[in-house]
């Protein structure tokens, strides 16, 4: 089966508007996430300052707007909030997950609404990228308890046709060095090829241990991205 990278140069917009359209609000041709689900917002290729108006009206004065990797630039009116490099890897076609690895025991579990309160202090105390109530609804969330406690996770975030990004990696540091993160992304990648689609993610640029992990998981980088955030015009809000 052949699979097109296209989707993955605009990964939130594509989401919005195939698996993730029922979590999308839009006004004109932008779409964001609803608030607790994601922040990630989506344009154009080529913004006019109608989309960007439009974009500002739908999130409300003063709010981020996190344009994920999307390398237009808002209007001078707009505060930068935060840059940071990274990269975007991919698993090549026909690769098989590492049988050593992939989901075994009753240790992994697949994690729901009831969990949320232990994956959000999972993700506070790591902070793997942004994780809001409602993220856990993107996809599907694995994840390692030792002795009842959540110590591990990963999961699906955004889904462009063809392709569902791992999200959410993270241990809690008494629980690294056994392996876990590399078996819950392997679970992952085998529920993921299973259903016919491919695997991709991304990385701090900084991360060099994710990098290492998702090398040595057989992903490749298929190119370098920039993730950027904006605050919209009017009275500044904390940043959430």
């Amino acid at each position: 089966m052949m699979y097109s990278t296209a989707p993955l140069d605009d990964p939130v917009g594509q989401s919005l508007g195939h698996h993730h359209a029922h979590f999308a609000r839009r006004r004109g041709q932008v779409a964001v996430y609803l608030p607790e689900v994601a922040t990630f917002c989506a344009v154009s290729a080529d913004p006019t300052g109608a989309e960007w108006a439009d974009l500002a009206r739908l999130l409300g004065p003063g709010e981020l707007a996190d344009m994920f990797s999307c390398p237009a630039t808002p209007p001078a009116d707009w505060e930068p909030v935060f840059v940071l490099e990274g990269r975007q890897m991919i698993r090549p076609a026909g690769n098989r997950p590492d049988r050593r690895h992939v989901e075994t025991g009753t240790d992994v579990v697949e994690l729901g609404a009831d969990s949320v309160p232990e994956m959000l202090d999972l993700v506070a105390r790591t902070r793997p990228g942004p994780f809001w109530p409602r993220t856990h609804e993107l996809g599907t969330y694995l994840g390692i308890r030792d002795n009842g406690t959540l110590v591990a996770m990963a999961g699906e975030r955004l889904r462009p046709p063809g392709w569902s990004e791992i999200s959410a990696v993270c241990t809690a540091p008494e629980a690294r060095g056994r392996g876990y993160a590399a078996r819950l992304v392997n679970a992952l990648v085998a529920r993921i090829e299973a259903r016919h689609e491919r695997c991709f993610l991304h990385v701090a640029e900084a991360n060099a241990g994710a990098i290492a992990l998702y090398e040595g998981l057989g992903f490749q980088t298929r190119k370098p991205v920039t993730f950027r955030g904006f605050r919209t015009p009017g009275q500044s809000q904390p940043y959430r």
